[in-house]
């Protein structure tokens, strides 16, 4: 029974930054669930390729597309690219996400308006892309927050901005699209062994580490667990929350 609650054989998932670190995760998990993938990456073809070969070797169908998702019209192109390939979407994953980190004062707009664009805008580009398919026949997006969008940090104000942003459109996606039978949730990770956190100082990285109660960071494998927990019918009654998986950090 569990395994059936869990199963997502030939459900069709829109992974949005699904080439590498936690969104290639998530790609590989949900094919492992019985998911068809459409993977949307926005730079080098060569992690996208070999993700789509990892899905193909699970036997499910890959489809990988390059888009910059900050892009509302590129955006839109991708619940074409989902229509055109696959006749449906059950899933999306609004996994895009990048930093430039500064404190305010040395921020630029440039810098300001990069983020808020690639990690929030495409929140509402790519929820857009699919609301008509999903409204008719119901569906899953899981939008992918963060710690800090909760604690905030130094010299994220920008990160911290979305991270928060999709907390609030979580919620409120939430509500509107229940009478479509669309449930929508977050998932707040808290510091994951991915490219982003490897670029931190290894003292900083220390330092981090002892915050966390479990005392190690996460693995992107277990944010993708978490996601296709909440894809799945094992999780039909949760709507509108945000699943904060930290170790421990933030309580």
């Amino acid at each position: 029974m569990l395994e059936q609650m869990h199963d997502l054989t030939d459900k069709v998932a829109i992974v949005t930054g699904g080439s590498r670190g936690i969104g290639r995760s998530i790609c590989l998990a949900l094919a492992e669930a019985g998911a068809d993938i459409l993977l949307n990456y926005a730079h080098s073809d060569k992690p996208a390729d070999n993700v789509k070969k990892e899905i193909e070797k699970k036997g499910r169908k890959c489809v990988t597309v390059r888009a910059n998702v900050g892009n509302f019209q590129q955006a839109q192109n991708l619940g074409k690219a989902v229509m055109n390939h696959f006749g449906k979407c059950d899933i999306l994953i609004n996994n895009a996400g990048i930093n430039r980190d500064r404190t305010l004062k040395r921020m630029t707009f440039e810098q300001w308006n990069e983020v808020i664009q690639t990690n929030l805008s495409s929140v509402f580009n790519c929820t857009k892309a699919v609301l008509d398919p999903m409204s008719e026949s119901g569906g899953v997006i899981i939008s992918i927050s963060s710690i800090i969008g909760e604690m905030g940090n130094m010299g994220q104000c920008n990160y911290a901005s979305t991270k928060a942003g999709i907390i609030g459109f979580t919620k409120t996606m939430a509500k509107e699209l229940a009478r479509n039978n669309i449930r929508v949730n977050a998932i707040a990770p808290g510091f994951v062994e991915t490219d982003m956190l490897g670029t931190v100082p290894e003292d900083i990285r220390e330092q981090i580490k002892q915050e966390i109660t479990l005392g190690r960071f996460g693995t992107p494998d277990e944010i993708a667990l978490a996601a296709v927990y909440l894809c799945s019918t094992a999780a039909s009654w949760i709507t509108g929350v945000t699943l904060r998986i930290n170790g421990g950090q933030y309580v």
